[in-house]
């Protein structure tokens, strides 16, 4: 079975802490062209990844079992709660739960993987696409 997207991943996160070793108060406190400042763009890439590491763990008990989330609704209600954490706090928590997300990844048993990527839910497995998406957008809004 293909798992590219595990060193896929772990390129995205040091991509991660690279690009957030460059951040301070200023740059973190920026706001996009969405309305969300840059640490709450790293709050949301956090949350997913804390998200992806517990729909994982449940997999893993219960089996697969494809999902459906109200992705609008889920980012609104954790922008709300990003809003509140300390910039500089949310710089750690985003690597500390990329690392572990990885981690999560790289245990999956290699028929929950392909489970998950034949149920058309390999976004869960392949967080670099995420992490980039939104890494591209804040290396792009800060000119790095």
């Amino acid at each position: 079975m293909d798992r590219t997207y595990v060193a896929e991943n772990q390129l995205a996160r040091k991509r991660l802490f690279d690009l957030t070793a460059q951040l301070t108060d200023e740059t973190l406190a920026k706001t996009m062209p969405n309305g969300w400042s840059v640490a709450g763009t790293l709050a949301h890439l956090a949350y997913w990844d804390f998200y992806c590491q517990e729909l994982l763990a449940a997999w893993e008990k219960s089996g697969f079992s494809a999902i459906r989330t109200n992705v609008d609704a889920t980012n609104a209600a954790a922008y709300a709660l990003s809003c509140a954490i300390p910039a500089q706090a949310v710089v750690k928590m985003v690597r500390d739960a990329a690392v572990a997300t990885d981690q999560k990844v790289e245990e999956v048993a290699p028929e929950l993987a392909a489970a998950i990527i034949a149920g058309g839910q390999g976004n869960y497995l392949s967080r670099f696409v995420h992490r980039n998406h939104h890494l591209n957008k804040i290396a792009s809004e800060l000119g790095l």
